[in-house]
C-alpha cells in the first residue's frame, strides 16, 4: 500500500487538534473537574494507602483523604474572607485615600500632557458607560457561571472518590488497549506521571504556604497594612505560571493604594514582591520540584493562554502538569517522541546530529 503523503499526515494531525480542543470547549464543564480530580486523586493516593497499610476500610480510606482537602480548603476560604472583610472595615479610609490618589494623578496628568480635569472626567463617564454597558453583557450570564461553578466544585470530591476506588479498573482497561509487549512501557509511563504529579503538585501546595507566610513577614515589618492579603492573593495567583505573578503585582499595588496615602509603600511591596519571586525561582522551588518538570517555556506560555482561551482560570492552573504529562507519554512514544523533544528545555548543542537523523551533508556554519 502507497504510504500517504506528508501534507495530508499533517493535515490529519491538525484536524484532530481542532477537534480535540472543540471537545474540551464543548465538554469543559465535565472534562476541568475530572482532570482536576486526577491530580488531586494523584497528591491523596499515598494518604489513601496510609490509612489501608493501617487496616482502614477501602471506603473509609478514601473518604478521609476527601474530607482533609475539604477542610483544607474551607480554612484557606474563611482566612480570605476574614482578611476581605477587614480591607472593607475600612471603606471610609479606601475611599479618602483613593481620591486623594485620583486627585494627585489628575494634577500630574493636567500638568504633562495639558489634559484639563473637565475633559478627564468627561473621557471617565465616556469609558465608564461602555464598561458598565459591557459588565452587564457579562453579568447578564452570571447565573449560569455561578451554577458551573458550583457543578465544577460539587464534581471535584465525587470525580476524586471514583478515580481512587476504581483506579485498578481503569487500570486493566488501559493495558487491554495495548498489545502485551507494550505492558511494562506503560506501567513506567503511570508510575512516572504519579511521581510527576505528586511531586510538582505538593511542591505547589508548599510553594502556596511559603509565600504566604515570607510576603506577609516581609510586608509586616514595613508596616504596609493588609499584607496578610496580599501575601494570600499573590500567592494563589502565583500558582498560574507567568501570567499569575504580574497580575499579584497589580493586585498587591492597587489594595496598597487604597489603603495608604503613601506612594513609598508601593515601593515597599514592589520590592518584597521581587525578593519573595527570586528565592522562589531561584531557591526554594528548584529544590522543592527538583527536575521533576522540564518544559520549554514558550510551548508553557501559549500553553497557558491556549488552555485559558479554552476552559478559563481552572484550564491555566492545569495547563503545566497536563503538558508534564503529555510529555512523558511523548518521550516514550516512538511515534510521538519529536513532540516530546519540542515541550522539552533540552537544547541540544548540534541539533543536526543525533541517532536517527539521516544527515546526507555536511550543513556549513
Amino acid at each position: 500500500m502507497k504510504e500517504m503523503p506528508v501534507t495530508i499526515k499533517r493535515s490529519i494531525e491538525l484536524l484532530g487538534l481542532f477537534l480535540i480542543g472543540a471537545i474540551i470547549v464543548i465538554g469543559k464543564i465535565i472534562i476541568m473537574p475530572l482532570l482536576m480530580s486526577f491530580f488531586i486523586s494523584i497528591i491523596l493516593l499515598p494518604v489513601y494507602r496510609f490509612f489501608r497499610k493501617h487496616k482502614f476500610p477501602d471506603v473509609l480510606a478514601v473518604i478521609l483523604p476527601i474530607l482533609l482537602v475539604i477542610i483544607v480548603i474551607a480554612l484557606i476560604i474563611w482566612l480570605f474572607y476574614n482578611q476581605t472583610s477587614f480591607l472593607l472595615h475600612d471603606y471610609s479610609k479606601i475611599e479618602k485615600n483613593i481620591t486623594t490618589h485620583l486627585n494627585a494623578l489628575s494634577l500630574w496628568i493636567s500638568r504633562v500632557f495639558d489634559f484639563s480635569p473637565t475633559e478627564q472626567l468627561k473621557f471617565i463617564r465616556d469609558q465608564s458607560n461602555k464598561f458598565f454597558s459591557y459588565a452587564a453583557s457579562i453579568l447578564s450570564g452570571a447565573a449560569g457561571s455561578a451554577t458551573g461553578i458550583l457543578l465544577f466544585f460539587g464534581l471535584l470530591p465525587i470525580y476524586t472518590y471514583l478515580l481512587i476506588m476504581n483506579r485498578n479498573i481503569f487500570m486493566k482497561f488501559i493495558l487491554m488497549c495495548f498489545e502485551p509487549k507494550e505492558h511494562t512501557n506503560i506501567k513506567d509511563v503511570m508510575q512516572q506521571i504519579e511521581k510527576m504529579g505528586k511531586k510538582y503538585l505538593l511542591g505547589l501546595l508548599i510553594q502556596l504556604c511559603y509565600i504566604t507566610i515570607l510576603l506577609w513577614a516581609i510586608l509586616a515589618i514595613f508596616g504596609i497594612k493588609h499584607a496578610l492579603l496580599i501575601g494570600i492573593i499573590f500567592a494563589f495567583l502565583n500558582l498560574i505560571p507567568y501570567l499569575g505573578a504580574l497580575i499579584g503585582n497589580i493586585l498587591g499595588v492597587l489594595i496598597t493604594l487604597a489603603s495608604s496615602e503613601s506612594v513609598v509603600d508601593i515601593l515597599f511591596v514592589l520590592g518584597a514582591i521581587t525578593v519573595v519571586q527570586f528565592l522562589d525561582n531561584n531557591i526554594l522551588m528548584p529544590r522543592i520540584v527538583g527536575s521533576q518538570v522540564k518544559l520549554n517555556p514558550l510551548i508553557s506560555i501559549i500553553g497557558i493562554f491556549i488552555a485559558g482561551t479554552l476552559t478559563g482560570i481552572s484550564g491555566m492552573f492545569l495547563a503545566l502538569p497536563v503538558i508534564a504529562v503529555l510529555k512523558i507519554i511523548f518521550d516514550r512514544t516512538e511515534q510521538f517522541k519529536k513532540w516530546g523533544v519540542l515541550l522539552g528545555d533540552e537544547k541540544p548543542a548540534k541539533p543536526m546530529h543525533f541517532p536517527g537523523y539521516p544527515l546526507t551533508k555536511k550543513i556549513s556554519s
